[in-house]
C-alpha cells in the first residue's frame, strides 16, 4: 500500500514524512491561494530533499493545466509524479504525457460530490490519453476541492473503481481511525493506497512525524 502525505512546505517536513513511513511526498505547485504553494525554486529544493531520504518519491500537486510549463517545472524539480487536482480535461492529460521525462506517471483526481463524480464520464478519455493512476477525493459543499478532509462513501470508491482499469489512490479525510469504513476499497484488486493531509498535521498545521506515522501504521499495518 502507498501511503502519500501531502502539502510538505519545508525540508523537516519533507524529512518527517519519511520518518514517519510514508512513500510519496506531496508538494503544492500551481494551488492558487494554497497554504502550501511552492514556487519552482522551492519545489525542485524540496524534491531533492526527498530523493535524498532514500525512500521518498515526491509528487508536484497543481490546478495548473498548461502541459508544457508543468512538463518544465516537472523535468527541473526531477518530480516522480504530477498530479492534477484540478478540474483538467484529458487533452492536458496527453499533452502532459508527450512532454515528461521517461518514467515519470501522471495521476488525475477524480471529483466527488454528494456522491456523484464530476469525470465519471471520462474515466475511459483520461486513460486513453496516458493517465497511470486515479486519485479519488470528495468536494466540499461549497466547491473546494483538495484538502477538504470530508470522506467518500466506501460504495461510491469501489462503483468509480469498478469502471476504472488504471489503479487508484484513495483520499478524502482519511486518519489512523477510519480505516474500517474502507474495507471494500482497500480490498478492491485496483486500490493503489491513500493521499493524507490533514490528520497528519500537528496543532500548528506543519506536518508531524508522529502523526503521519498513526496513519502509516493504521492503514498499512492493518
Amino acid at each position: 500500500m502507498l501511503v502519500k502525505i501531502c502539502g510538505a512546505g519545508s525540508v523537516r517536513e519533507v524529512r518527517d514524512v519519511a520518518a514517519a513511513g510514508a512513500g510519496l511526498v506531496g508538494l503544492w505547485h500551481g494551488v492558487p491561494g494554497g497554504r502550501a504553494d511552492l514556487p519552482a525554486g522551492r519545489l525542485t529544493e524540496l524534491a531533492a530533499a526527498a530523493r535524498e531520504t532514500g525512500r521518498l518519491e515526491s509528487v508536484l500537486v497543481t490546478f495548473a493545466s498548461d502541459a508544457a510549463v508543468l512538463a518544465d517545472v516537472a523535468a527541473r524539480a526531477a518530480v516522480d509524479w504530477v498530479q492534477l487536482h484540478g478540474y483538467q480535461p484529458p487533452a492536458t492529460v496527453r499533452a502532459l504525457r508527450r512532454l515528461l521525462p521517461k518514467g515519470a506517471r501522471v495521476v488525475k483526481v477524480l471529483h466527488v460530490r454528494d456522491g456523484s463524480c464530476v469525470e465519471a464520464p471520462l474515466i475511459g478519455a483520461y486513460e486513453r490519453a496516458g493517465t497511470d493512476a486515479f486519485l479519488l477525493d470528495a468536494v466540499a459543499a461549497d466547491g473546494r476541492v483538495g484538502s477538504t478532509a470530508q470522506s467518500l462513501d466506501d460504495a461510491v470508491v469501489t462503483g468509480l473503481a469498478d469502471r476504472m482499469q488504471r489503479p487508484f489512490l484513495l483520499a478524502g479525510g482519511l486518519d489512523a481511525d477510519n480505516r474500517g469504513r474502507f474495507g471494500a476499497a482497500v480490498a478492491h484488486p485496483r486500490f493503489l493506497g491513500i493521499d493524507v493531509d490533514s490528520a497528519a498535521r500537528d496543532g500548528d498545521g506543519l506536518l508531524a512525524a508522529a502523526r503521519a506515522a498513526a496513519v502509516v501504521h493504521a492503514w498499512r499495518d492493518a
